[in-house]
């Protein structure tokens, strides 16, 4: 999967689903009302998480973006299951996935049979893995350099993703450029902590970003969506295209 083609516009946003409510019902609701704000405010895509949800809230949201949104562009994270995030965008269409750490989180032993099985989804070339590196809240356990890890992450996956300690907090722009001296043009994603006031720093370093927090009217993961944040946040990004 090519990162240009299922990405065409210059440094892509994708916001967070986080699948917040009391029941299922009112998980997939908002989740509904919340993709439609984010995609009209321009964002160019949105990825189906259950930060607050489960499995089958994950799967009813990726079932109405199929069936009623198809034209979005969405991908979907289970998080700290790879192969189940693969399957649920391969069957409900999404165009890509994304994994908290592609490498660099399990031991040696550990790490050789999550080898195998990242790259058997891989190999399959049907949906574009986004694999997060030194990730937040990830202890690293390879005892690789990062320089060998990142290394071995490209082999995994389609773009990496770089975080800073946590949801929310910001990705330090020596770590961003760490990175990118590493990994040279491999597509390279931030993925917590952009702000309007971060995003066009960062972004001139990375090639797009996860935003979440940033969003909502408490600028925290449990806020709610607000339309005005969206929309100030993309038209920081819009300047950073010279759109």
């Amino acid at each position: 999967m090519n990162f240009r083609d299922v990405f065409p516009r210059k440094k892509p946003i994708l916001a967070m689903l986080h699948l917040k409510g009391e029941s299922h019902e009112e998980i997939l609701k908002l989740a509904q009302k919340e993709a439609d704000l984010l995609i009209s405010c321009g964002v160019d895509g949105v990825i189906v998480e259950d930060y607050f949800g489960d499995e089958e809230d994950v799967v009813a949201v990726l079932k109405w973006l199929k069936e009623e949104r198809p034209h979005y562009c969405y991908g979907v994270n289970v998080l700290d299951q790879f192969p189940k995030s693969y399957l649920l965008a391969e069957e409900y269409g999404a165009k890509f996935m994304q994994v908290d750490s592609i490498c660099g989180h399990l031991t040696p032993e550990e790490d050789a049979v999550y080898e195998q099985e990242c790259k058997r989804y891989h190999s399959r070339n049907t949906v574009l893995i986004m694999g997060g590196v030194r990730f937040k809240y990830k202890e690293v356990l390879s005892g690789r350099s990062l320089k060998e890890d990142l290394e071995l992450g490209m082999e995994r996956c389609d773009a990496i993703v770089v975080t800073g300690e946590g949801t929310g907090m910001n990705t330090d722009i020596k770590k961003i450029r760490e990175f990118r001296s590493i990994i040279g043009d491999f597509p390279l994603i931030v993925g917590a902590g952009l702000t309007t006031h971060t995003v066009a720093e960062q972004l001139l370093v990375a090639d797009g970003g996860i935003v979440g927090s940033c969003l909502k009217d408490t600028r925290k993961a449990d806020g709610d969506m607000s339309q005005a944040h969206t929309l100030e946040f993309m038209r920081e990004v819009r300047t950073l295209r010279k759109e």
